[in-house]
């Protein structure tokens, strides 16, 4: 069985304060119930120290929501998977689609994070999925493909088997629009499928899937219902503790 997953991309929200008490709420209601899934929260870097020490990691990870290329040096700004590590996170969201347009990240970019990545024992949340105009052409299978080989497939077996491939429907995130549970479950089959293609349905099968894009409490369980979507990467919903709480539910 694959695990499944809900992972919070609190983007650029929230003060630290703020942070560190929806960081509280999340980890105290799931710390005396059982779950089904692992959780994640992905703040951003001025409150990773904070909740670190405010979290039980055993009970809701911590993700940071990007890295450098770099391992150390003169870029000012940046922040290394180095840094990341020793402030107690576990995983790094790597590609998604607001550093790849807003910030021009190639994917040799991302290939050489999640390099960082690896390389200090941490696990990438790897971003892959189409603009509209890709939807409307008929090259989002085309695409997807392509951000795979361009970093996935560079890797080993045993990197694989650490890390969690999000799909993002780019013209769904932020806009309301959701992608319908079989457009959802016919690109993640699509993705196992191209990974079983190149490694292996062993390797396939073990790799957690996650679908974001506009996944909130009343869809949510309709999309994690799909044979091969284990999750999802949650944007505004995730904001809110009530509504995070409820999709984990899900």
């Amino acid at each position: 069985m694959r695990t499944r997953i809900v992972a919070g991309n609190w983007k650029m929200n929230t003060l630290p304060s703020e942070g560190v008490v929806l960081a509280k709420e999340i980890n105290q209601y799931f710390k005396s119930k059982d779950k089904d899934a692992k959780i994640i929260i992905c703040p951003p870097y001025t409150h990773l120290y904070e909740i670190a020490n405010q979290i039980d990691q055993d009970n809701v990870e911590l993700g940071a929501q990007n890295c450098s290329y770099e391992k150390s040096g003169a870029y000012t700004g940046e922040i290394s998977a180095d840094m990341l590590k020793n402030l107690g996170v576990k995983w790094v969201i790597i590609g998604h689609s607001e550093r790849r347009s807003y910030y021009n990240e190639s994917d040799e970019i991302l290939f050489e994070k999640v390099q960082r990545v690896f390389e200090s024992e941490l696990n990438p949340i790897f971003c892959c999925g189409e603009v509209l105009e890709q939807r409307n052409n008929k090259n989002h299978f085309k695409v997807v493909k392509t951000q795979l080989e361009n970093v996935v497939f560079k890797l080993n077996e045993s990197e694989l088997k650490k890390m969690i491939i999000a799909y993002e429907p780019v013209w769904a995130i932020g806009t309301g629009i959701t992608a319908s549970p079989g457009q959802a479950q016919e690109m993640h089959a699509f993705i196992r499928k191209t990974i079983a293609e190149k490694f292996g349905n062993n390797i396939a099968e073990s790799i957690p899937l996650l679908y974001g894009g506009s996944c909130k409490p009343n869809n949510a369980k309709e999309l994690f219902g799909q044979d091969d979507v284990d999750g999802g990467l949650i944007g505004g919903a995730s904001l809110k503790a009530n509504d995070f709480i409820e999709i984990v539910k899900a």
